[in-house]
């Protein structure tokens, strides 16, 4: 080998021991715009702790080495286990620690939700049992005796990974499952019954994807005598035996990978009912908006970044004598792309707020939009940042590919496009004078900016249109990129704000590097400093 042909030359430097939350001048802006200033000491801490190149490098093991699934032990006695990758592991407990598995322990959801964000980019996997575990306790709420068992636990910074009853344990976690094999979306299709025994009873079917399997305690929804309600099924029963959940397999998921996804078999298993017989659906609700709030974060957490690896290639790259940041095509995507994620981090960031304030009409109308929109829109900038890198983006070596097959559960979970479109459309019906005014808070948010008072009316003609239904994935779509620039509107440079709009609202945008920005150089700097 020749020391001569193997030389490393032009080769961007790996990007590690960074301060994720210093160099992310448009998340500072967000949290600043909406009351979080407080919080910036510690989530600077928190950022250069997430940004060492060994918190990374934990990120790359535990999707390297995925769970496994053990069902009995050596003697043929059923185990139900899952053993995971010391990373995993680590990974968590260093998460748990933060408080990412409670709003409460957090500081409430707003410093939650910047945490969960930056996180997201170093591996957004471990991040499941954290956003069923934080939303878990919005369902609860129904059973004030079994959240006040319950609370300490699950607010508790303390990883306890150890298979023993959850009431001997400092610190626990909750999965969640509702998804059977005849009935995904339509949970009202559901054939898993709950038999009363006392004032217990006892769960019989399947789960076709059960969330987190290795938890404490599942909330799940079955059919009781009087229709679909939730339950709580812990791993151990009040004895400290173990339940009936029999993990039947782990899922081979595209992505994800460092996560465990189960399907599970209730044999006669002890569960407690949440809230009242048949009103399992609004008993559950609460905690699928939070868990919508998550996926919305993680995926711009993820956006972001990809984004912050192809400036940082395109930076250390030499191509025709100069870097390939400063080539005029090349620095018209890195802008766009991160005007994108700029949006994207504004949006997700004003939405956990509104949890915060009790915005509860906003909530209800923007959740589901902010859903569709952030994630549908993060694989598409993740792809063109892998672009960017070229075949260097494409290899596993890179976390790219990591990021990109990471992206597209985020659509999918907790209610795909269609699901959040339709649940658009049923806030807005069901109440319109609430819609109305949440629709004029967003015009007057975003007034002068570009295109903003004729997307409102547009949206609005949407909602009310005969064909309403056919129309819901534009009214959605455009619902959610109103709120984008309302919220960059209160949070970025004026600049910022006008280029998003103009290449948002005013027009159809075109792809990344087509839309004309003037407010380039704003945006690099502001998406990653210049060393």
């Amino acid at each position: 080998m020749s020391a001569e042909t193997h030389a490393v030359f032009n080769q961007s430097p790996p990007f590690a021991d960074v301060n994720l939350v210093a160099a992310d001048a448009p998340l500072r802006g967000a949290l600043a715009a909406n009351g979080a200033e407080a919080d910036l000491p510690a989530l600077l801490a928190f950022g250069a702790a997430w940004g060492a190149s060994g918190r990374l490098e934990l990120g790359r093991l535990a999707n390297e080495s995925p769970p496994r699934l053990r069902t009995h032990d050596a003697q043929g006695r059923r185990l139900d286990g899952v053993d995971f990758h010391p990373a995993y592991h680590a990974l968590m407990e260093a998460s748990v620690g933060d408080g990412l598995h409670s709003a409460r322990a957090a500081g409430g959801h707003l410093a939650r939700a910047a945490r969960l964000y930056v996180v997201a980019g170093v591996e957004c996997g471990h991040l499941c049992p954290l956003t069923m575990t934080n939303a878990a306790a919005a369902a609860l709420t129904a059973a004030p005796e079994h959240l006040a068992a319950w609370a300490p636990r699950l607010s508790a910074r303390t990883y306890d990974p150890r298979f023993r009853p959850w009431f001997e344990k400092a610190g626990v976690t909750l999965g969640m499952g509702m998804t059977e094999k005849q009935g995904g979306t339509d949970v009202r299709a559901n054939t898993t019954r709950a038999e009363p025994r006392g004032e217990t009873y006892a769960l019989t079917g399947h789960k076709w994807f059960l969330s987190a399997p290795m938890s404490d305690g599942f909330l799940v929804l079955a059919q009781a005598p009087g229709g679909l309600t939730c339950f709580l099924v812990p791993r151990h029963r009040p004895d400290g035996s173990v339940n009936a959940l029999h993990l039947q397999r782990l899922k081979d998921k595209l992505g994800n990978r460092s996560n465990a996804s189960s399907e599970i078999e209730f044999a006669g298993a002890f569960g407690w009912r949440i809230g009242e017989e048949g009103r399992g659906v609004p008993t559950i609700i609460g905690m699928v908006q939070l868990t919508r709030l998550d996926c919305t974060l993680a995926s711009a957490g993820l956006s972001r970044m990809a984004l912050v690896l192809a400036l940082h290639h395109a930076r250390h790259r030499q191509v025709f004598g100069r870097p390939l940041a400063g080539q005029p095509a090349m620095r018209a995507v890195l802008a766009d792309l991160a005007l994108e994620a700029e949006a994207q981090t504004a949006l997700a960031m004003r939405l956990a707020a509104s949890v915060d304030r009790g915005e509860t009409a906003r909530m209800r109308l923007l959740t589901p939009a902010v859903k569709y929109g952030v994630c549908k829109g993060a694989p598409g900038l993740i792809a063109e940042a892998m672009e960017c890198l070229g075949g260097n983006g494409y290899v596993e070596e890179s976390p790219l590919p990591r990021l990109y097959r990471e992206a597209p559960v985020n659509a999918i979970w907790e209610g795909s496009g269609n699901v959040m479109a339709l649940d658009v459309l049923r806030a807005a019906h069901r109440a319109p004078d609430a819609a109305d005014a949440v629709l004029a808070e967003l015009a007057a948010e975003a007034a002068g900016l570009p295109g903003a008072r004729e997307a409102a009316a547009e949206i609005a003609a949407a909602l009310r249109s005969p064909d309403a239904e056919a129309r819901a994935r534009l009214a959605t779509g455009r619902l959610a990129t109103l709120a984008a620039a309302a919220a960059l509107a209160a949070c970025a440079p004026p600049p910022v704000a006008e280029a998003y709009a103009r290449t948002r609202l005013a027009r159809e945008r075109g792809t990344f590097g087509a839309n004309p920005i003037e407010a380039a150089d704003l945006l690099l700097e502001r998406a990653l400093p210049e060393a």
